[in-house]
């Protein structure tokens, strides 16, 4: 059973490897100013996802988003992916703020169970008395208006909707390491998924990695999210995951 081991334990990394990652953009002060006046506002939803690799249904992925409290959201992602003998569990929970339609992450929470080690790790972003990112077990970080691991992921449907091009995202991802993400528009797409077809907006994450490729499909059409997420190493296709399921709340 040796020779499936390494394209098995590939496809159980879905749900983190290809979701990941990021705030503050790379924009001039008079884009800042225009780009806050034009964002829209965040629409509370629940999207379900099927996990494909190899081009067979390995697991289901679910993000939810929902008022907590006056300007005060909760964002969360789930997944449950396996293959052959192998399992994967994981799941991710922001609390954040909106303060002139800037996204100010509070609280990130990340657990993965399944096969091989656990993990888990908390991370708290404190204003006072000076920013600072606080990580579970390490050491504390200076905070430069990163986001969390998870906020890209809605507030670039966001800049999209907005008609923003020149993105990059500073994020801490959920080992608690200060990350870096650029955007390249590709243009539309339209797709066809578990929830129907779609016409899209492609994205590819930039980053420093020459090994890996990463791709985002967002809908203008459901409020500009994401619908689905493709990922690479080396060429060979680590995993992707299409829209089954989206409702407003």
């Amino acid at each position: 059973m040796k020779f499936f081991r390494k394209p098995v334990t590939q496809a159980i990394k879905i749900s983190v490897a290809i979701l990941f990652a990021v705030s503050p953009l790379s924009l001039s002060a008079q884009e800042e100013e225009n780009q806050t006046a034009s964002l829209p506002r965040l629409v509370p939803f629940e999207a379900t996802y099927t996990a494909f690799k190899w081009g067979d249904d390995v697991g289901t992925v679910k993000m939810k988003l929902e008022p907590l409290a006056d300007k005060q959201f909760s964002l969360t992602y789930s997944s449950k992916v396996s293959k052959f003998f192998l399992s994967d569990e994981r799941f991710e929970h922001s609390i954040f703020f909106v303060d002139d339609n800037a996204l100010i992450p509070s609280q990130y929470n990340y657990t993965r169970t399944g096969t091989g080690p656990d993990s888990s790790i908390k991370i708290t972003f404190k204003e006072e008395p000076e920013p600072t990112v606080v990580v579970q077990g390490e050491e504390n970080l200076a905070w430069n208006n990163e986001l969390d691991n998870q906020l890209y992921r809605i507030d670039l449907g966001r800049q999209l909707a907005a008609g923003n091009e020149n993105l990059a995202y500073d994020f801490i991802n959920y080992r608690g390491q200060k990350r870096n993400y650029g955007i390249k528009i590709l243009g539309e797409e339209t797709l066809s998924l578990p929830y129907g077809k779609l016409q899209t907006i492609k994205v590819k994450l930039v980053r420093d990695s020459k090994t890996r490729e990463t791709f985002a499909w967002y809908a203008p059409k459901l409020d500009y999210q994401l619908v689905r997420l493709q990922q690479f190493k080396d060429g060979d296709e680590q995993g992707d995951i299409k829209l089954n399921a989206y409702e407003r709340l």
